[in-house]
Parts: C-alpha cells; structure tokens; sequence
C-alpha cells in the first residue's frame, strides 16, 4: 500500500467521499481505472466471467423471480442491457431475446452457448439500433457503472426500449466503501428515475433471498425493482 493510500484507509475524517475519489482515479493497485467497458472487456477476454452474481444459487433466484414475472404479465419478448457470459440467460423462458454488451467477447460466447436457438439474439452495445420490446432487464450492471455519463446514458436507453415493462435486479445506495472494488460504484437509481423518468412508477420490489451479510459469494446487495410505463 502506497503512502497516501495507507493515510486515506486509516484517516475517517476524510470520509467516503475522499477515499471514493482518489481509488477511482488511481486503482486499487495505484494506476488509473481503465473504464467500465475495457475492465469488462479485458475480464472477458482474459476468460473471466460474469461472476458469483450469475451463477448457483444467485442465479436460480434471479430465474425464479424473473420467469414469474414472464408469465403473470404474459410478456413474450425481452432486450437485456448487459448480457454477460449468458449463464443467466440459460435459465430464463422468454420466446423472444436480444441481449446486448460492451464486451466483444461476451457477445461472441453467448452467440456460441445459443447458436441453435434462433430466438436469441446477441450484439454489441455500440450496435444498438432503437430495438424495442414489452420487456427490458438489467440485471446486476448499475452498480458497475462507475462513470456518471455512462450510468445515465444507459438508464435512458434502457427505459427508452421499453413499450411497457423495465426490471432492474441492483443495490440501490449511495454508500460506496473505499475499499470497494474499482468496478463497483453503488447508486440510488431508484430516486435518480423518480426525478428523470416521470412516465414510469415502481410497481413491485423484491428483497434479496440471499442478503449481503460479509461475503459475496453466500450474499448479494442486490434486489430486484419492477417498473411499468404509465399509460
């Protein structure tokens, strides 16, 4: 640990604020944070995956809340706003998908998992085109969206593809520790679409199964938060 990273980690009167700022900007190993989209496509591409939050008993959650909601809304056809590895995505019904990504790769071993499945579609996130859907999800990406113009860029598009239904599975907070990955920033969406997005209204919220109690692999910060567009 370098010299003023010690002082920041043990010196509390220089609160969250301080030591979020000054990891950010230099790293958890003292270079700069290369962004939210090469991370991941550097995580990919170096055989990484979606992590814990796409897998086991995380990921059977997720498909049992997000497959009732399918069928009690009768929804047919969904777009995800950051696909992953499509582990996720092998336990969702939905006749019709299109997931998209900022990884290349990502989108290259979903295209692989499913190629038999022509109702599955993947592209890059650059390559979106105004597709639309009764359905759109973004499932644990908020809270790595540690860029402000990133976050409300994809927040816009998200509920701009969406003719009637968002689900959005993240920790809702603005409490972001120092010590915290350099690709985790957590945010108070929920407030930030009150305020931008006033022709949606939260319908339903569901806590974790699993709460966050120490270690992330038995416990999740996430939840899951239901919007509907206003008619």
């Amino acid at each position: 640990m370098t010299a003023v990273k010690k002082i920041i980690a043990q010196t509390p009167i220089l609160g969250k604020l301080a030591k979020t700022i000054y990891f950010r900007l230099r790293g958890r190993d003292g270079n700069p944070f290369p962004g939210s989209s090469t991370y991941w496509e550097s995580r990919y591409r170096s055989g990484g995956n979606s992590g814990v939050g796409s897998y086991g008993l995380f990921a059977q959650f997720k498909a049992e809340v997000i497959n009732d909601f399918l069928a009690r809304r009768d929804i047919h056809n969904a777009i995800e706003f950051g696909c992953g590895d499509g582990n996720q995505l092998g336990l969702i019904r939905c006749r019709s998908y299109l997931g998209f990504d900022v990884s290349a790769n990502a989108v290259k071993r979903c295209q692989r998992l499913f190629k038999s499945d022509r109702n599955k579609t993947f592209r890059l996130m650059t390559d979106y085109g105004g597709e639309k859907a009764d359905l759109t999800l973004s499932l644990d990406v908020i809270f790595h969206l540690v860029e402000d113009n990133v976050f409300e860029h994809y927040m816009r598009r998200l509920f701009a593809a969406s003719n009637r239904y968002v689900i959005i599975y993240a920790s809702d907070s603005d409490d972001n520790p120092g010590d915290q990955p350099d690709h985790v920033r957590h945010r108070a969406f929920t407030g930030w679409i009150q305020r931008n997005l006033l022709h949606w209204k939260l319908v339903e919220h569901i806590p974790n199964r699993y709460p966050y109690r120490g270690d992330y692999r038995t416990g999740s910060f996430a939840e899951f938060f239901f919007y509907e567009k206003a008619p």
